[in-house]
């Protein structure tokens, strides 16, 4: 692994830590109670994707918690900048994570082939 890309994963490792502290701040129930499950930077430091657990949440809900981390983004920011020191924090773009679904759904198509191999004997 290259040094730059050690870096990289570092950073996101201390986004994904920093930016629920941030959101625990904040006096908005919905934005305290988002798990965050990934961070990917883009662009060496300049871009993360903040990737969330929608579990749990309605269409609506979801479009709502959009608006108000599109409002707090800035503030979630500069937190994480004055934590770890940085003259830049990378500039957010949360999106919901649809990988437990995915999950799920894989978990319950190998349940029914289980279940058809074990009918056909």
């Amino acid at each position: 692994m290259k040094p730059q890309d050690v870096k990289l994963k570092r950073v996101e490792s201390i986004l994904k830590e920093l930016i629920p502290q941030a959101l625990s701040e904040l006096e908005d129930e919905q934005l305290v109670g988002l798990c965050v499950t990934d961070v990917v930077c883009h662009k060496g430091r300049y871009d993360a994707e903040v990737y969330l657990d929608k579990t749990l949440l309605t269409k609506s809900e979801i479009s709502q918690i959009y608006t108000k981390l599109n409002k707090v983004k800035k503030y979630i920011q500069n937190y994480c900048a004055v934590e770890e020191g940085w003259f830049r924090a990378p500039n957010l773009t949360f999106r919901f994570d649809n990988l437990l679904e995915e999950q799920n759904h894989m978990d319950g198509l190998f349940k029914k082939i289980e279940k058809g191999l074990n009918d056909s004997e």
